[in-house]
């Protein structure tokens, strides 16, 4: 798998997760994905470390443990109050391994002053080294996950030799106008495939993918000193931007 100068890897780990079709997730009985959607990695990324300067890429994800589901009886709260009763499959004792890169959001001129890579790299890969700014979540609120350095493609696994897997049409991720210039939102769909446990996940961009309209959305604004900091004056990075 081939790494860029900006590439991260880590490994993901967790006694469930839930990466569901958001379509189903609504309401009523919820089943999961039997590998991450690329979406839901990009957003454990995000909660290690993302500023609105650049975005993330997921490149590939390994699966290290065997794919196992568990159904739980749930009862969810019902909007006109009281409680449901619902059966959630998730999947248990999962572990990942995942490469990924960054790259400028163009979308944002005005943040362009902020276009450090060497610093943005060195606190992304701190904050791995760390498990995460913010708490991860696999899929769901419900799933604590846990994030850790690791060399990508080292070590066992359970699909080692295993052969080609072929999941179906499985969501992709969303193209938010932020990253887009366009306002709407879209969702992607792909073929998902799984090579001896390796997932390589086509850009965004790609034109293999589906897409469909969501809804109408207008982007979030961040100003410099308003409600956004440059790298090298955030003091939420402090700690990280000095470690050596």
């Amino acid at each position: 798998m081939n790494k860029k100068r900006n590439s991260v890897e880590f490994k993901i780990t967790g006694r469930y997760a839930l990466f569901a079709d958001p379509v189903t997730r609504v309401g009523g009985e919820k089943f999961t994905y039997q590998v991450p959607t690329y979406q839901a990695l990009k957003g454990i990324l995000e909660s290690v470390f993302w500023k609105p300067t650049f975005i993330w890429y997921i490149d590939a994800v390994r699966v290290m443990n065997k794919i196992q589901t568990e159904s739980k009886g749930i009862k969810p709260i019902k909007m006109s109050g009281g409680n449901d009763l619902s059966y959630y499959t998730y999947l248990r004792d999962v572990e990942y391994q995942v490469l990924a890169h960054f790259d400028w959001n163009y979308q944002r001129e005005n943040l362009k002053d902020d276009r450090d890579e060497h610093k943005h790299h060195n606190i992304a890969k701190r904050s791995i080294k760390k498990g995460g700014r913010r708490d991860i979540f696999l899929g769901t609120r419900e799933c604590q996950g846990y994030v850790e350095p690791c060399d990508f493609g080292k070590g066992e696994s359970f699909y080692d030799n295993y052969g080609e897997l072929d999941f179906g049409v499985m969501f992709h991720g969303y193209d938010y106008p932020d990253e887009t210039g366009t306002n709407e939102l879209f969702a992607r769909l792909w073929r998902a495939k799984m090579q001896d446990g390796f997932i390589k996940f086509p850009a965004p961009d790609d034109c293999s993918l589906l897409r469909r309209v969501i809804r109408k959305m207008t982007t979030k604004e961040f100003e410099n000193t308003r409600n956004f900091t440059l790298i090298n004056h955030d003091l939420t990075v402090e700690d990280l931007r000095k470690e050596e």
